[in-house]
């Protein structure tokens, strides 16, 4: 039975179809009116193709009201185009129509602009009118993406065999670090179920169950602030558990699958397994984050220790972090003082000082004043300071100084432009802290309290709490935490 509305997509017809008959659906892209010819661009999701009316069909005329956006389905031969368009697939032939019928009439007064590659469209009007903002190629794309991305992620799985299982959305709290929604009881007035902030109770009934290798594509559902990132209240996660492992093991499956679906979905380069493990007090230590985007080559480096007994009262009794940028001898003065800006009013630094290194290996600028030579051949054996160089200091208690030498590290990859280009770069950060102190002096749980800590139940016993680490870990891509896992033992 053929289809009435159409015999082809508008992305598939070539020089090779040119004489056949066709029959065509899809969404006015553009309208030209020359009076004695019309040219149409028609588009659905796979392409677009260009339709000519003339004036021996008499559809001009049906069609002098035709607008963006429209709905047709339209009937015509393949021929081939005198000015072909090289920049589409389609390029090489049109449509010349010999029968149009307008499924839907749009108003030519549309809100917004569908395909403008730069649209400065409110939010809100987009939501409004979010069936035409859908329309807009590069979200259907992305929606498509999401599309094949969630495929692959089930292809691997199931290669691997995993066993996909639906867990239940209506369920008790299950505490995960975030306001949970409730939805109330119909049958128990005044009781409530919890959306679930990740299945985190049902996959480890599955592991004590028998299911060695679970896996689902899961809706987790957070009442907490939306992030640049991630999308307010819900989002969905590939959420796997396996039995009868250690952590080596875990790691093999992500050094598998990751890869694998960043490969057939990119054309950048794909960092392979094994990825580098990043103790989590190193991790803070160089980059002064969790979550470290390796493309980034510059370091923090402590100067803690030689900055003792200095008379810089800035420095005095602070923890001090610097660093290093090679070649930048042609920075000009606007550049430190901006990042000094950015430090104070961004990061609430109390200041962002800073050195140049000259030809001649001398300091020149900022604080130089106050290294002596001894701090200055202890500085540059730590940070293998060379000519032309410039280095930056923060000073301040040191989980501030951590946190503002990091942002700084980040914002200067950014400036001076030396992030990697065209790769994803992965890593693990490996031994978190179980525990650690809280703004009230008590130990609490770091990170996850859903992990079997190292030593087992001898070091809960024996060691000093905030000694103690714990078999969590974190997939990190580009300074985005990908993944964020850990053992138990039941």
């Amino acid at each position: 039975m053929k289809n009435k509305y159409r015999t082809h997509n508008l992305g598939e017809l070539n020089i090779k179809n040119v004489g056949e008959e066709v029959r065509l659906a899809g969404f006015v892209q553009t309208v030209r009116n020359l009076g004695k010819m019309m040219f149409i661009d028609l588009r659905d999701e796979k392409g677009i193709t260009q339709i000519v009316l003339n004036e021996e069909t008499n559809l001009i005329k049906k069609c002098k009201d035709l607008s963006k956006e429209c709905t047709l389905t339209v009937s015509g031969q393949v021929v081939e185009r005198s000015n072909k368009n090289p920049n589409l697939p389609t390029g090489e032939i049109e449509i010349v129509a010999n029968d149009i019928t307008i499924l839907g009439k749009c108003n030519n007064n549309l809100p917004f602009e569908i395909n403008s590659e730069e649209q400065n469209v409110r939010e809100d009007l987009r939501l409004e009118y979010r069936f035409l903002d859908l329309r807009n190629q590069k979200i259907h794309e992305n929606i498509q993406l999401r599309s094949k991305i969630l495929k692959d992620f089930r292809k691997e799985m199931e290669q691997l065999e995993f066993t996909e299982i639906q867990t239940p959305i209506l369920a008790n709290s299950s505490p995960e670090g975030a306001r949970d929604f409730l939805v109330p009881s119909r049958l128990h007035p005044g009781e409530f179920y919890a959306l679930p902030q990740a299945p985190q109770q049902f996959k480890q009934l599955l592991m004590v169950s028998g299911f060695e290798k679970y896996y689902q594509i899961a809706p987790c559902f957070r009442d907490e602030d939306p992030r640049a990132d991630r999308s307010p209240g819900e989002f969905y996660q590939l959420d796997f558990e396996m039995s009868f492992v250690e952590q080596e093991d875990i790691f093999q499956i992500f050094e598998t699958v990751i890869p694998n679906v960043f490969k057939a979905n990119s054309d950048w380069k794909v960092d392979e397994g094994p990825f580098v493990r990043i103790p989590y007090r190193e991790a803070m230590e160089k980059y002064g984050t969790d979550k470290p985007d390796l493309r980034n080559p510059l370091v923090i480096c402590d100067l803690t220790d030689i900055f003792e007994g200095t008379e810089f009262k800035a420095f005095q009794n602070k923890t001090v972090k610097a660093i290093i940028m090679q070649n930048c001898e042609d920075k000009p003065r606007k550049f430190f003082d901006a990042m000094s800006e950015y430090a104070i009013q961004e990061l609430d630094a109390k200041g962002l000082a800073w050195v140049k290194i000259d030809e001649n290996e001398n300091l020149t600028g900022g604080i130089s004043k106050f290294i002596d030579e001894t701090r200055k051949a202890q500085i540059f054996d730590r940070m293998q300071a060379k000519p032309n160089a410039s280095i930056f200091f923060v000073a301040d208690e040191k989980e501030k100084a951590t946190k503002i030498a990091g942002a700084v590290r980040i914002k200067l990859g950014e400036e001076l432009d030396l992030l990697e280009k065209n790769v994803y770069k992965f890593c693990f950060i490996v031994d978190f802290p179980m525990y650690e102190l809280s703004e009230e002096g008590t130990i609490d749980f770091n990170h996850n309290p859903f992990s079997m800590p190292q030593g087992g139940m001898e070091a809960l016993q024996t060691k000093n709490p905030l000694d103690i680490y714990a078999y969590q870990y974190d997939l990190v891509g580009n300074g985005y935490e990908l993944a964020s896992r850990s053992s138990q033992k039941s």
